[in-house]
């Protein structure tokens, strides 16, 4: 008998090809998933050897990989716009939070011009 004819088929034989089919399903999706389970396995176990080696992917490096959270894109670099002249090393580009020898400076009554660094053009 041709199993596409669906019309002169029993309703015993539409059960029994219903379960055939049901069965085959579930043994598909079984094997899918299993597949599925043991790919995301390897691929946290490369997520956990790379955080424990500490090897981070270079900032520019394309990768099929899913991103860590934990890495961040590159940002330029920014150029400090004010210098302590008391120590010279320390400077200060205007973002974040104001440093502790600038806002003690400011409350002394100087103003934030008095240490801008004049770039030559």
């Amino acid at each position: 008998m041709n199993r596409n004819d669906f019309k002169s088929m029993s309703t015993d034989e539409l059960w029994a090809l219903h379960e055939e089919i049901a069965t085959r399903l579930a043994a598909a999706l079984t094997a899918e998933k299993s597949v599925l389970e043991n790919r995301l396995r390897r691929l946290q176990r490369g997520i956990e050897t790379q955080h424990a080696t500490g090897d981070a992917k270079s900032p520019g490096a394309k990768s099929s990989d899913a991103k860590s959270a934990t890495e961040r894109r590159p940002y330029p670099a920014v150029v400090p716009k004010y210098r302590n002249p008391e120590r010279p090393s320390e400077t200060w580009a205007g973002r974040g939070k104001t440093p502790r020898w600038l806002a003690a400076q400011l409350k002394s009554g100087r103003r934030i011009d008095d240490f801008r660094i004049r770039h030559a053009a």
